[in-house]
């Protein structure tokens, strides 16, 4: 499960964003101090970042810049009345992810939250987290609910490659070119056997479908 990171000083609207976004799916931390966010991060390992710009002491682009000089990948993005295209300006200098304006629909906000992991994973090229299942480039790993997926080396690469571009149609023919050997006895019905039991295996994943193109191929479609 991926952990979300809120930090706004209006205890109203940081209980509402928490509440939704912990509904949803996540595992949420809320804080109405920048510098208490800083010191939860030291320990706690989160995903993503979202937080206020105006805040008394250290405001949301003192914040953003002090994540920033430590760590350039996790995801981070502004919640804020402030809709002036110097301030959006200034906090994608600093190196935000997204910026959505005050107020605005929860739905919205769980939409670009999202879409901002999503975004982040493939361009890391390490880890997805689609729905219940987590996969893990770097590790070789997949797990869903938090149990291990067993998946063969060939399965893991391409669940990953097909769930780094969803709803993207992948032929046949591409498949093979990518993940068996020229020499390799493969053809196309060896592919449709791969996508059975990739099937079979993700039958407890919530976030996605292995969707048949006929004539063509397969794609992960989000659910």
């Amino acid at each position: 499960m991926i952990r979300l990171l809120v930090v706004e000083d209006e205890r109203s609207l940081r209980q509402v964003v928490c509440g939704y976004l912990g509904a949803r799916g996540f595992a949420v931390d809320g804080f109405a101090d920048a510098k208490e966010a800083l010191a939860a991060m030291e320990t706690v390992s989160y995903g993503m970042i979202i937080s206020d710009i105006m805040m008394p002491g250290m405001d949301g682009f003192e914040f953003a810049a002090a994540v920033r000089a430590s760590d350039k990948r996790i995801p981070i993005l502004f919640m804020t009345a402030r809709e002036d295209i110097e301030s959006k300006q200034r906090g994608y200098d600093i190196g935000i992810d997204e910026y959505i304006v005050k107020p605005f629909d929860l739905d919205e906000l769980v939409m670009r939250v999202k879409a901002v992991l999503r975004r982040s994973d493939i361009a890391e090229n390490k880890r997805l987290c689609v729905g219940n299942l987590v996969m893990d480039s770097e590790e070789h790993t997949a797990y869903v609910d938090g149990e291990e997926l067993p998946l063969t080396v060939r399965e893991f690469d391409i669940l990953f490659r097909m769930l780094s571009y969803p709803k993207k149609t992948f032929t046949r023919s591409a498949l093979m070119d990518a993940f068996w050997d020229y020499d390799s006895s493969a053809t196309s019905r060896t592919v449709d056997v791969y996508m059975a039991k990739l099937r079979e295996k993700t039958s407890r994943c919530d976030g996605f479908d292995i969707v048949t193109v006929h004539g063509l191929g397969y794609k992960a479609v989000p659910r």
